[in-house]
């Protein structure tokens, strides 16, 4: 009698599972549930439409493509006082000679994009010409294509360390086990944007004053930011080459080493390529957040 009851309520709860899914795909309901959504949607829309004329926002779609790619403009300046010599043609476009007190100075320009005859006096700063020049890309296209290179850069050092401090981590060796531990453990534990900030104007300004103070060239910001973004992502592959190196049985590192492998041999000819099938989906995830801009463009 016991063992009915507990059948019964759940036969009870099986088949309400099946009415409130037969409930959900009546079509009367599926049309009501995606007109709900209609109106969810027109509802968040409208009440931002709303919000962006009550603070009186003036849209300016009109200057978002230049973001992305535009097409730059040329000004040509006058660099000191002087006289327009000659105007001559040039193919599809004109040659100006500047007559000033350090001689004559030429300027090619295209057709239409200046307004001076010869004989006209000029001063420094005055316009000489101006006129569009080639497509080039815009500060979200640059922006976007240093995040990648960034990236991928970073990734490639990040797996490099993780691999070596994972490795390290599982070790029987107290300075490698160790110092992969407190690696982890301080890095993990600290926030990214104090780790590049520190990495840039500390670690960067103090490297760059020694290079220059002995004759050496200076290293490109973009490396700080490398190296902060490898050592934040290598503790993190640590783990997961700990977690994968783990899950092979340990029988199989003993039969490594009684055939006569030392300990880094059976971890990259037997173990690492087992625990790959392991490692694999976890660093897919690791690697999502580098899809995102995080540098600005400055300069140490």
């Amino acid at each position: 009698m016991f063992s009915v009851g507990p059948f019964f309520k759940a036969k009870q709860d099986m088949e309400q599972k099946i009415s409130n899914i037969a409930r959900l795909s009546n079509p009367t309901v599926y049309t009501l549930s995606v007109s709900g959504f209609i109106a969810l949607m027109l509802l968040v829309f409208g009440a931002v439409y709303y919000a962006t004329v009550a603070v009186e926002y003036q849209w300016r779609w009109f200057k978002i493509p230049k973001y992305f790619m535009y097409q730059e403009t040329i000004t040509l300046y006058v660099e000191s006082d002087g006289d327009i010599d000659t105007i001559t043609e040039n193919k599809d476009k004109f040659d100006i000679v500047i007559q000033d007190e350090d001689g004559k100075k030429t300027y090619t320009v295209p057709a239409g994009s200046f307004d001076w005859d010869e004989g006209d006096s000029v001063f420094s700063g005055d316009h000489i010409a101006q006129y569009k020049g080639g497509w080039k890309p815009g500060l979200m296209a640059i922006g976007l294509w240093i995040t990648l290179k960034i990236s991928f850069i970073s990734t490639i050092f990040g797996i490099l360390l993780g691999i070596i401090g994972g490795v390290a981590r599982v070790s029987n060796t107290p300075v490698l086990k160790w110092s992969a531990i407190t690696y982890v453990e301080i890095i993990r534990g600290s926030p990214l944007l104090v780790q590049i900030m520190i990495f840039y104007f500390v670690l960067g300004t103090t490297m760059n004053k020694i290079l220059m103070m002995n004759g050496l060239p200076k290293i490109d910001p973009e490396w700080y930011g490398i190296m902060a973004l490898s050592l934040f992502t290598g503790a993190y592959v640590v783990e997961i080459v700990r977690a994968g190196i783990e899950a092979i049985h340990p029988g199989q590192v003993e039969a490594a080493r009684s055939a006569g492998m030392t300990y880094f041999q059976c971890m990259f000819h037997i173990i690492l390529p087992q625990a790959l099938k392991t490692i694999l989906p976890p660093l897919a995830g690791q690697f999502k957040p580098f899809c995102r801009p995080w540098q600005d463009n400055l300069s140490i």
